[in-house]
């Protein structure tokens, strides 16, 4: 797949601050110690309604992590896949009665403009599961040639299976008791009650063709792949082993991530999947968890089409921790808005403070777990000396807004 169009990421004058991202997997917050090439994965759509909010949160926080370390002079290989064949989709394909394919397409267009709306970085491999059917089909005959899958002795639906214990490590990355695995992984699209299988946490990797649904010959039988395997696959072919960073929202931590980095080890005998797994935090709104069963999802692509300029709502999103679960409101978009308004005022400016000690708290803050709501703070500091007459640098309106494009991502 093609990914969205990037943006001109201007350096910024002064030093920066190495990356430290809270690691699930370590329990604690630890700087980031990528090569030249920095290495991310970050979990996609599937694309049968995109992009509200809370998708548009988590894509943000990993904007950061990509925009600082290329300001930290690295290179980075970012991969994001699209689970563009998953019962999801297929579900509400039916319901609207609409070709599978065709929305897919379409609902990976619309998040390509909204992540472009919102600049989003652009991933280098945005990758479908169904362009890497080949690749999952393959690394599906290596787990069952190795023991760590089995197929099901059923005549009419032969499905493989993980054995969740094939490693010895399933667990060390979400830190999941027991309780949490079985309720998340019957919540989040497992099937512990699916009869034949050898324990209830073992993950399907293989479903074979049922009537009316889509399929995929193999020497496996025809069917379709499990969703933990494609991120596994899509990731270990193109970044290899011990990536820098695997990222998602937080309810990916069990079972999808811990699956993805149980499958890729149990392929290659290595560990760790990834050297940090970072996750962020769920968005609501007016205090209630956003969902589809409730009806109550905010789109991006709503907003833009009743005129809300893209970078108030970035501004919106970003005055709250990634990690923390928070509220959309009206009264955060207002806030965002106005933010805007007030940092656009002040670096039009002729003159400003000196903008180097505004920049390196920017830097600061952002490199500590990407605190963005101190960041946001830092540069209001500024705004609001600017305004009041302070300062005669002439140079500092535009280090500020370079800095603030730069890191932040947003456009003054």
């Amino acid at each position: 797949m093609q990914p969205w169009s990037s943006v001109p990421v201007p350096q910024v004058p002064g030093t920066p601050h190495p990356l430290r991202l809270y690691d699930t997997a370590a329990g604690e917050i630890r700087v980031t110690t990528p090569g030249p090439v920095a290495r991310m994965y970050v979990c996609g759509i599937t694309p049968y309604d995109a992009t509200h909010l809370g998708h548009a949160a988590t894509y943000l926080a990993f904007d950061l992590v990509h925009r600082l370390w290329l300001d930290n002079g690295h290179e980075v290989h970012y991969v994001q896949n699209v689970t563009d064949i998953d019962d999801p989709l297929l579900e509400r394909a039916d319901r609207d009665g609409e070709d599978w394919v065709v929305l897919a397409m379409r609902e990976t267009a619309l998040f390509r403009e909204d992540m472009n709306a919102l600049r989003v970085l652009p991933p280098q491999d945005f990758i479908g599961a169904v362009e890497a059917m080949p690749e999952i089909i393959e690394a599906v005959g290596k787990l069952l040639s190795s023991g760590a899958a089995y197929r099901l002795d059923d005549d009419e639906y032969p499905d493989v299976y993980y054995r969740h214990d094939a490693t010895g490590r399933f667990g060390s990355e979400s830190h999941c008791t027991p309780e949490e695995m079985d309720r998340f992984f019957a919540e989040r699209g497992g099937d512990p009650e699916r009869p034949g299988k050898e324990h209830p946490l073992d993950a399907l990797l293989w479903r074979a063709a049922r009537p009316g649904e889509p399929s995929w010959d193999s020497e496996l039988g025809p069917g379709r792949p499990g969703w933990h395997l494609e991120c596994s696959v899509i990731a270990l072919n193109r970044l290899r082993m011990n990536f820098d960073v695997q990222g998602g929202g937080s309810d990916l931590a069990f079972p999808h991530h811990e699956f993805s980095a149980a499958h890729a080890e149990a392929l290659t005998g290595e560990h760790p999947f990834a050297r940090h797994y970072c996750h962020a935090g769920m968005v609501g709104l007016d205090g209630e968890k956003m969902s589809k069963s409730k009806g109550n999802l905010v789109f991006v692509s709503r907003l833009r089409g009743d005129r809300v300029d893209p970078m108030a709502v970035r501004l919106a999103l970003l005055d709250a921790h990634y990690r923390s679960d928070r509220s959309w409101t009206a009264d955060a978009l207002t806030a965002g808005t106005a933010r805007l308004a007030r940092w656009r005022q002040a670096v039009a400016l002729a003159t400003g403070p000196a903008a180097g000690p505004a920049i390196d708290e920017l830097r600061e803050r952002l490199a500590d777990d990407l605190d963005t709501e101190r960041a946001l703070r830092a540069v209001d500091a500024w705004v609001d000396a600017a305004l009041t007459g302070t300062g005669e640098d002439a140079t500092a309106p535009g280090e500020i807004r370079t800095a603030v494009d730069a890191l932040l991502g947003v456009r003054l």
